[in-house]
């Protein structure tokens, strides 16, 4: 699953939020955004980002249904998160050929995105369910499966996350909190300092 490190998760109630917000995080070296259907601006939000800022790497967050699966893609998202599993999610990715992070906590839950053939899980909240021990843990019986922690994951300890092999890349709204431009520009110093790029 080709995502980047770090994903900002976003969350946007009107055009203007959007545009101010994207421009930051691209003025920041880090054109990616999650935006998540918790508002009903996210399907304008997808598709004012795709239109305007059309270098950033974006999807749809939150995604619960197919009726949003569908709506994101027709607006332009690259790859699609669920906070569960969805075999209909799935196979509409699938047959777009874009990136599908569902959300898998527990063994059965792994083992079912196993079954789908996904080999990427969101695991959120990453810090409630028990953060990067319990992702070591789950690492020992799937070990093809990688994670991609959500939730409680910040600047203090995204390099502790992203130090263990088994942590594809890690998602947050932390960036979004004060001066984006200089948040983004930190993250890329801490990915640079651990030996990695935005895309590696």
């Amino acid at each position: 699953m080709n995502l980047p490190k770090v994903i900002p998760v976003v969350v946007f109630n009107g055009k203007e939020e959007a545009r101010s917000k994207l421009a930051a995080l691209s003025e920041g070296g880090l054109p990616v955004a999650e935006i998540t259907f918790r508002t009903p601006y996210a399907a304008e939000a997808i598709s004012l980002c795709a239109e305007e800022f059309p270098k950033i790497f974006v999807g749809a967050g939150s995604v619960t249904s197919l009726a949003q699966a569908e709506t994101a893609l027709k607006r332009g998202a690259k790859f699609i998160v669920s906070p569960g599993i969805s075999e209909e999610i799935g196979a509409l990715c699938g047959a777009w050929k874009v990136p599908y992070l569902p959300c898998a906590v527990t063994p059965a839950e792994i083992m079912r995105a196993l079954g789908m053939g996904i080999g990427t899980v969101k695991f959120f909240p990453a810090e409630v369910y028990g953060g990067l021990n319990a992702i070591k843990a789950l690492s020992a019986p799937f070990p093809r499966m990688k994670f991609f922690p959500t939730g409680g994951v910040d600047e203090n300890n995204l390099a502790r996350y992203l130090s263990f092999d088994r942590v594809e890349g890690v998602g947050g709204s932390f960036m979004m909190k004060g001066d984006i431009v200089q948040n983004c520009k930190k993250i890329l110093s801490i990915l640079e300092e651990e030996g990695f790029s935005l895309w590696n």
